[in-house]
């Protein structure tokens, strides 16, 4: 009996004390959240209730989050702001807004915020590669660099354009190889444009049938949705979750499969690097590093040629190949225009010359319908977040420097004061009366501004060639036993059409 007195008085006791433990720390964070939290900037813009320690995070669907800037644009206008913990972010929303931020104030964005989530990949202070980069002298060096020698690699020339007409037979090869029986594009579609980069930077393609190369793909694809939802937007709030051994490793799998790829790639050209004979992008970025301190402290490093043409890759590759599955899913769904194309192919081009950059100027049609894809299939609908590099305003609030702003790219494309339909596929958008192609200036699917992305003319490019080729060779059908495909998309950083089957009929 004394025996369970004296438990029962240790056990009450033990209770006391972590109570009161519970007590003094639940007042200690309450006192750290309260201290972590913004200050009360005047004209700063409105937003939704935010808690203690997570803020705004449980209004945000992270699987879909341009949906839910949609509903809080309703309820609080063009500028309103979030809190990721303690991370304020504000989302600028609407043609006008971005472009007053984006193009009249282009330094005050041009920052990009750290994402320690990426440190397991190599990013670090001396190696951000360009897309994720802080706003400061070694990216406008890594960037007048990129531009610069892939210009000299063909960007924006006729021997550029070659290679994708070239690739573009490759894939019609490919297409006509499926003999008019239902089989899924996506893959062929992704071999091809990436293809056309890997051939720029990496001086190599890849056969259609190339089991490695696929199974790269199927990693980028999971990269892509392991850096989507609640998890990572966590992760990069409260990177000292990050320091729990092993979590990087099981929560980005795919990121890092992937990362070894490239570096198979960059220690392939390094053993064969030759600098009297450069063959492609990474060649001459081996070039520059050879130039000792200097070129070290202007950022050309190992850990930068791997993530510049990881960026590269990247930029280079998802945002054209996803665009050409939502061109031809569209297709599908409205054969009418798919017809009006090809006959447009047919009176212009023919039915045998390959297409050429030279007849998009005589195809107001087709390329109406091109940039409706890029409007309607909202690619990247919340861009990539900016960081604010110094004190500034839109449309009269006040964002602080050092501020996460988003700029919601969908609220741009399908802008109601803007587009007559913009919840419809609908060329017509980019036709004035007579007919002629017109571009408005809410098109801005490549963003603006310093952090526009620097791709946009060879992705204007493929998606000319790689779309007319196909119309011109084939006419896409549904297959008979398959259901309407979905038309929303599945957001994975980008927004991509779900799978869907296909009939290459021969014309």
């Amino acid at each position: 009996m004394a025996l369970a007195l004296w438990l029962g008085s240790l056990l009450s006791s033990c209770w006391q004390n972590l109570s009161i433990l519970g007590v003094f720390l639940t007042v200690f964070t309450l006192v750290l959240d309260f201290m972590k939290r913004r200050k009360k900037w005047s004209r700063y813009p409105p937003g939704p209730v935010s808690l203690p320690f997570i803020g705004t995070m449980l209004h945000v669907d992270f699987r879909r989050p341009h949906v839910s800037f949609r509903q809080f644009h309703k309820k609080f206008g063009n500028v309103f702001n979030l809190q990721n913990c303690w991370t304020n972010v504000v989302v600028l929303n609407g043609y006008q807004t971005v472009k007053d931020a984006l193009v009249h104030k282009s330094e005050d964005f041009a920052d990009r915020p750290y994402f320690p989530v990426y440190e397991h990949l190599g990013y670090g202070s001396k190696s951000e590669g360009i897309i994720v980069a802080k706003y400061g002298p070694i990216w406008k060096e890594l960037r007048r660099f990129t531009l610069s020698t892939l210009r000299n690699f063909g960007m924006g020339k006729k021997s550029l354009e070659e290679r994708v007409t070239e690739e573009a037979g490759f894939l019609c090869s490919a297409v006509e190889s499926e003999e008019g029986k239902p089989f899924d594009l996506r893959f062929l579609v992704n071999n091809a444009v990436c293809n056309v980069i890997c051939t720029t930077v990496y001086g190599e393609r890849f056969n259609y049938g190339d089991e490695t190369f696929k199974m790269m793909l199927h990693l980028f694809e999971s990269s892509l949705n392991e850096e989507t939802g609640f998890l990572p937007q966590l992760l990069n709030v409260l990177p000292i979750l990050l320091r729990i051994p092993g979590v990087p490793q099981m929560v980005f799998r795919g990121q890092k499969v992937f990362m070894d790829f490239i570096d198979v790639l960059i220690e392939k050209h390094m053993e064969t690097w030759n600098p009297a004979h450069i063959r492609d992008f990474t060649d001459v970025f081996l070039t520059e590093m050879k130039k000792g301190k200097e070129a070290e402290e202007r950022g050309f490093n190992y850990n930068n040629l791997r993530l510049v043409t990881a960026d590269l890759f990247i930029a280079g590759s998802e945002t054209t190949s996803t665009t050409l599955r939502w061109a031809f899913l569209y297709m599908l769904l409205h054969p009418e225009i798919q017809s009006k194309v090809q006959a447009e192919i047919d009176k212009v081009i023919g039915k045998e010359k390959p297409p050429t950059m030279k007849d998009q100027v005589s195809m107001p049609y087709t390329n109406a319908v091109i940039h409706e894809v890029q409007r309607c299939g909202d690619i990247v609908p919340v861009g990539l977040p900016h960081m604010t590099y110094r004190d500034t305003e839109v449309q009269g609030f006040f964002i602080p420097k050092g501020t996460t702003v988003i700029t919601n790219l969908s609220s741009v494309l399908k802008d109601e004061t803007v587009w007559e339909k913009p919840n419809e596929f609908y060329p017509e958008h980019f036709l004035d009366a007579n007919g002629q192609f017109v571009k408005p200036e809410a098109f801005l699917p490549f963003s603006a501004g310093r952090r526009a992305c620097p791709g946009e003319q060879l992705a204007r490019m493929e998606l000319f060639i790689f779309f007319t080729t196909l119309m011109q060779k084939f006419t896409f059908a549904l297959p008979e036993d398959q259901p309407r495909p979905w038309e929303d998309g599945h957001f994975a950083l980008t927004n991509a059409p779900h799978p869907y089957l296909i009939r290459a009929v021969p014309r």
